[in-house]
């Protein structure tokens, strides 16, 4: 696994499926920030709880000029459940075989839980603000608003 990447480093290039096909890349996003969250697994309480509160708080991510994508390594078809069970509005990416995750370097838990990590990518693509905290997912949303508001051109910043 690479070195976990840090505030200040450049994030690779992310070029990814979602639930529904879509290939989503980092490099059109036409700077815009990102909001990049690994989560270990759909449908796991702490992940629904997780996915949950970016979904309750996608509009005021997507009106600090973010966009929102999570990530694990489940199959496009859990993804799609997981979606449509709790009405998310925002692509879950496809990371087979973990390739990404090992890209970021997220740590694993315990050595076996894949970590829950989110990173806030500006619209340079470069990391500004890196969470870990596999046992508080709902407090990566708070985490990632502060550090968006914190971003040249955003509106409070």
């Amino acid at each position: 696994m690479a070195q976990a990447l840090a505030a200040g480093d450049r994030a690779p290039l992310i070029a990814l499926q979602d639930q529904d096909g879509v290939e989503r890349r980092s490099d059109q996003l036409a700077g815009k920030p990102l909001v990049l969250f690994f989560y270990p697994k759909d449908d796991t309480p702490g992940c629904t709880i997780e996915a949950c509160a970016f979904r309750d708080s996608h509009a005021e991510l997507t009106a600090l000029g973010a966009e929102v994508w999570g990530v694990s390594g489940d199959d496009a078809a859990s993804h799609q459940r997981f979606a449509q069970r709790h009405g998310l509005t925002f692509p879950l990416l496809v990371d087979r075989g973990n390739q990404l995750r090992k890209a970021f370097g997220v740590p694993n838990t315990l050595l076996v839980v894949p970590g829950r990590v989110t990173y806030v990518i500006d619209g340079q693509g470069i990391i500004r603000h890196v969470f870990n905290n596999l046992l508080n997912g709902a407090a990566h949303v708070a985490e990632a608003r502060r550090a968006l508001q914190t971003l040249p051109g955003s509106s409070l910043a």
